[in-house]
């Protein structure tokens, strides 16, 4: 049993981001494991949090879809967690995969609107619509509630169960262009301070991740939501590309694509360095035809570059064409600049294309962070 819940907690910790590139929305951490009614199990239970990724997977059909998640900084302590899950939760703050906060809320919707996410809550924040406009838009905000198989969404304006996004303000265009120091030590969000100095390591760009979060503001000024402390401008922040994988129809993962990291994609890459292993999803003959390291993608002055890797060769879909006569073979080291709407096919079925572009189509179950979960830790509430 225990076995099992660490697996299943593994998993979902593979769903917990604060990369504003890949996070799909914005969750309360706390509120998601508090509410009994998703299960009818224990006062408090990390599980929770993986039916609710499950439930937004199901929505937006499509694999691997990460969430931001707001942490109260009680929850650290939290007596109604097992140990191991405040042990859990604590390497998630530490790693910087979550935020940890006093007022959760404020953040939540701060985080929302700088990046344009959904947010997953069963608070309705009457009375912000002023600061959060927003806030009347059908989708932006959903509450999780039981239903037969798991949770599903509600929406509190509009109804529906569909999560919309929105624009990135324009304030958090701009914050997100720069890179962010923070002065305190290891501080895991924003590539902490230390000897030196308190921004003696402001210099040393290279250091900063491009998927740190956006800062939070006070008074206009960018701050460390965790530590309160002024951030200072590290220059500018690499250019992104977030690509997605596409795999018998479903979308499977979206990874982001920067100057300085070029990635490569295949059967097996070497998963350390960055690469994108697709092979838990091919089929047999799939498997046989797609190399270790099939391509490899990097990003030129903004452009998309694929360069072919492969034994057996790949080819392009230009404008997301699948008519047979408009593929254009690539060849093994061969590279291409992908064009609006292209597709690099590693094999039929298997795409790659900028993540705007590329749309399920196939009516395919995403795949579980439950699935090691015990069935006693899974129990429904009655109809």
């Amino acid at each position: 049993m225990r076995f099992e819940i660490s697996k299943v907690l593994d998993a979902i910790e593979g769903r917990v981001c604060t990369d504003p590139s890949l996070a799909r929305a914005v969750v309360d951490l706390a509120e998601v494991i508090r509410w009994q009614d998703l299960d009818g199990g224990r006062p408090a239970s990390l599980l929770r949090l993986g039916m609710v990724i499950d439930a937004l997977s199901r929505q937006m059909e499509e694999d691997s879809v990460p969430v931001y998640a707001i942490v109260h900084r009680a929850l650290l302590s939290d007596a109604d967690l097992t140990s191991n899950e405040r042990m859990v939760v604590r390497r998630w703050a530490d790693d910087g995969l979550v935020e940890v906060l006093d007022h959760p809320g404020d953040r939540m919707l701060e985080v929302a609107d700088l990046l344009g996410l959904p947010v997953l809550s069963r608070a309705r924040f009457d009375g912000l619509g002023g600061r959060w406009p927003w806030l009347g838009q059908a989708g932006r905000v959903l509450a999780p509630v039981p239903g037969a198989g798991g949770p599903v969404f509600i929406a509190h304006v509009g109804g529906g169960q569909t999560p919309a996004t929105g624009s990135r303000s324009p304030v958090g265009a701009k914050l997100l262009a720069r890179q962010w120091r923070c002065p305190e030590p290891g501080c895991a969000l924003f590539g902490g301070g230390g000897g030196g100095g308190a921004f003696a390591d402001l210099a040393r760009v290279d250091r900063a991740p491009a998927g740190q979060p956006p800062p939070t503001l006070r008074n206009g000024v960018p701050t460390c939501p965790r530590h309160g402390t002024r951030l200072g401008d590290a220059g500018p922040r690499p250019r992104t590309a977030v690509l997605a994988v596409r795999i018998g129809g479903l979308v499977r993962q979206r990874f982001a694509l920067t100057e300085n990291q070029p990635v490569p994609v295949g059967r097996a890459p070497d998963a350390t360095g960055g690469g994108i292993v697709l092979g838990q999803w091919l089929n047999d003959e799939a498997r046989r035809w797609v190399s270790r390291s099939h391509v490899r993608f990097e990003l030129r002055v903004g452009e998309v570059v694929v360069t072919d890797t492969s034994t057996n060769g790949s080819g392009i879909r230009p404008g997301g064409s699948m008519a047979e006569p408009d593929r254009i073979a690539l060849a093994p080291q061969q590279s291409r600049v992908l064009g609006e709407g292209d597709l690099v096919e590693l094999y039929p079925g298997v795409q790659i294309g900028r993540a705007d572009e590329l749309a399920s189509d196939a009516k395919f179950s995403p795949t579980s962070v439950m699935a090691e979960a015990p069935t006693m830790a899974m129990r429904l509430p009655r109809p």
